[in-house]
């Protein structure tokens, strides 16, 4: 772990452990981290049956937390100054603290599956920025897990894990995720890209050539049509695999779409091209890290930004005007929008020695163009969840 890192993980440590005996009257006997997560490559190919590449970041959510005889669960939020608590006996939505309900969800997931937890108090920190697509919910969710497998001594892996937390998201939360971000954020790796097969959830570790910074910018432009596009797009993919005659877009190669491209209305060619040939960018991107050509990865990064933007057509201005001005600096290896899109944070592939000046002149070039101040985190590839103490 670097040591800016690890002064991060120092500061959030601190501040949880003093508001845990302010709040609690006790200091904490666990403190539990997550990080948040960056997707590098495979983008809209998740509901498809598809290959996405995220990687865990050094941004944190951090759980301080404490055994309790009894089966309540109280919880601080400090970032936003609010409490909330709930019985393991019965677990409710809470309209009031939405924020709990993650939590709270993940609470019923475990217990939904057989698991006997055990009450607890906590509180929760962070640095992964909120909203801005970097899954700080997906982290408030694993790093939970966690604290209640812990403290309950229960026998639960890094898959297992992930899939409880979706669950929890998906039927108590009620946001239809897919697995990308419990998955990387339970069982990513330091220095590591996960490549996760979303048909039969197997996944790879792949390493990150030393020398490469992750640089995410935030273009602080809320993402905004995310939810209609986004089911239209999932209605759009399953038009083009149905005319196919293939169960998803996984099932077609860019050789075969070549070849059958002619039968698909123009909308429809357009968004299939895309899902087809990222998960062949997935791939050739993994053989690239594997074999250290970061050059080839960030043109693969590139290309996914462009047919996103073309045939997909979920980026919009303030995210093309981030990547455009990334392309211009040097050192700078790829660059592209990630996440849904629409706004939200663009990923870059930066030599480390480049990544400083980078950050300053992309943040100046995006402000000249668009009016707005963007937020730069200059990252690396991190841990998945685990208990520090």
């Amino acid at each position: 772990m670097n040591s800016e890192t690890q002064a991060g993980l120092d500061a959030l440590c601190a501040r949880a452990r003093e508001a845990f005996q302010r709040t609690y009257g006790l200091l904490p006997t666990l403190l539990v981290a997550a990080p948040g997560r960056v997707n590098l490559i495979g983008e809209h190919t998740d509901y498809n049956d598809g290959f996405v590449l995220p990687a865990a970041i050094d941004r944190h959510v951090l759980l301080a937390v404490a055994p309790r005889r009894d089966h309540l669960v109280r919880l601080h939020a400090l970032d936003f100054a609010a409490y909330s608590q709930f019985s393991l006996d019965n677990i409710e939505h809470d309209a009031k603290a939405s924020w709990s309900n993650y939590e709270r969800g993940v609470a019923w997931a475990l217990q939904s599956a057989g698991y006997a937890l055990a009450g607890m108090d906590a509180v929760i920190v962070g640095d992964v920025p909120i909203g801005s697509g970097l899954s700080s919910s997906a982290a408030v969710e694993v790093a939970t897990a966690l604290a209640f497998q812990t403290l309950s001594s229960l026998e639960i892996d890094g898959v297992r894990r992930a899939l409880l937390c979706q669950k929890a998201e998906n039927e108590f939360v009620g946001m239809r995720c897919g697995i990308m971000d419990q998955y990387i954020i339970s069982l990513g790796r330091r220095d590591h890209a996960l490549l996760i097969d979303c048909r039969n959830l197997g996944y790879e570790l792949v390493p990150i050539p030393q020398g490469c910074s992750l640089i995410v910018c935030d273009t602080n432009k809320r993402r905004g049509l995310v939810d209609s596009e986004y089911n239209t797009r999932r209605q759009e993919c399953e038009r083009g695999a149905a005319i196919l005659g293939v169960p998803a877009l996984r099932d077609v190669s860019p050789e075969v779409f070549r070849a059958r491209e002619g039968e698909l209305d123009e909308v429809t060619r357009k968004r299939c091209r895309h899902v087809v040939m990222e998960n062949a960018r997935v791939l050739e991107a993994v053989r690239a890290l594997r074999e250290g050509d970061v050059a080839r990865f960030g043109e693969l990064m590139n290309a996914s930004h462009i047919s996103l933007r073309d045939d997909y057509e979920v980026s919009c201005a303030e995210l093309d005007a981030m990547v455009e001005a990334a392309w211009r600096q040097e050192g700078v290896l790829g660059a592209r929008m990630t996440g849904a899109g629409f706004g939200g944070c663009t990923v870059n592939l930066v030599r480390q020695e480049a990544a400083d000046r980078f950050a300053v002149r992309v943040a100046q070039e995006y402000t000249r163009a668009t009016g707005l101040v963007p937020e730069i985190y200059i990252c690396r590839a991190e841990e998945g969840v685990r208990v520090l103490s």
